[in-house]
């Protein structure tokens, strides 16, 4: 059990210092937010997985989060020619600007030509 998630005594007792999401709630919040603010709307055809994960602070209960998203790299895919793939880096800050969270991931989107469509 990990009760400083449950428990705000515990949480304050425990090196987070307060009732604190555990790192997996975090990724589902950022999940969540990609998604509303981006994914919903692409050509997003999923991921293979998640290259890198950091919890950089507690995200504590009542904390504000914001969140970041970067385009380091792309490129087609060679054995499905219908997909690009996107490397991204993703963070979240609370709402005093700092940064809680970090996720470097590549998503899978339909290329221009196959979102398009035939001509």
């Amino acid at each position: 059990a990990q009760p400083m998630h449950l428990d705000e005594a515990a949480g304050k007792a425990s090196i987070l210092g307060g009732l604190a999401a555990s790192g997996w709630h975090t990724c589902a919040m950022f999940m969540r937010m990609l998604c509303d603010a981006f994914l919903l709307d692409s050509t997003s055809q999923g991921a293979p997985g998640v290259d890198q994960v950091r919890w950089k602070k507690p995200v504590l209960a009542g904390d504000i989060l914001r969140g970041n998203t970067t385009v380091l790299a792309k490129r087609l895919s060679r054995s499905k020619l219908q997909l690009g793939l996107v490397t991204l880096h993703s963070e979240l800050f609370n709402q005093r600007g700092e940064g809680v969270f970090e996720l470097e991931n590549t998503v899978m989107f339909l290329a221009r030509d196959a979102a398009q469509g035939p001509s």
